[in-house]
């Protein structure tokens, strides 16, 4: 299944309640978005039945964190849970918060 990784679509962890939307889409197709180990699902679809987190992808993933990806992928996590968002297996890293200006 190709995923169109599209900026404001909504994808869900096929393996446990983690949802986010994209932010920004990335700059090359063909990557796949994860959760839990397994590909991400688009947001209202069926769920693959017996599917479970995969413990080495199980690192939980909280609401309202940004992830990045070296292609320029961006989610937010909408809705938490126990599966890591990754991309071809590699798990995403937090978004650093761009710091405030000095107001000296």
């Amino acid at each position: 299944m190709t995923q169109e990784l599209k900026a404001g679509s909504r994808w869900a962890s096929a393996a446990d309640d983690t949802e986010v939307i994209v932010v920004k889409p990335p700059g090359a197709a063909g990557i796949t978005l994860e959760c839990g180990g397994h590909p991400m699902v688009p947001s209202g679809t069926a769920k693959p039945a017996g599917v479970e987190v995969d413990p080495s992808s199980a690192g939980g993933t909280a609401i309202g964190k940004r992830f990045a990806h070296e292609s320029g992928l961006e989610v937010l996590c909408t809705k938490a849970g126990a599966g890591s968002v990754a991309v071809d297996g590699v798990p995403l890293p937090l978004k650093d918060a761009k710091p405030l200006p000095s107001s000296d």
